[in-house]
């Protein structure tokens, strides 16, 4: 057995991994390449910028939210009391009318 069959791999697949390899690492290398300050403070800045911009709408639209969350909290409140009044004018009338019919009864 030779050298190359124990180990399973040819002379030019070593080759062409390394040629890839190669290619691979100088295109990163090349995108990953530190900027000037400048450019980095203006990048920076534009991401800061669109941050800002998003915390923005994202806090309007909360707001707006909020509004609506309120606008129905109150109507519900309102309707609630609506019907414990109109339950406790139910309750009144009914218990006038239980003493009422007590009295008969004691009379």
């Amino acid at each position: 057995m030779g050298h190359d069959d124990q180990q399973g791999f040819s002379g030019g697949a070593i080759a062409f991994a390394f040629l890839a390899g190669a290619i691979i690492g100088a295109g990163a290398a090349l995108l990953l390449a530190p900027q000037t300050g400048a450019q980095t403070r203006m990048l920076l800045r534009d991401y800061a910028q669109k941050a800002e911009d998003e915390v923005r709408d994202k806090m309007g639209e909360m707001r707006e939210k909020m509004k609506e969350a309120k606008t129905t909290l109150d109507s519900a409140l309102e309707q609630g009391k609506q019907f414990l009044q109109e339950k406790k004018s139910v309750l009144s009338a009914a218990f006038e009318a239980g003493k009422d019919a007590m009295k008969k009864e004691r009379s």
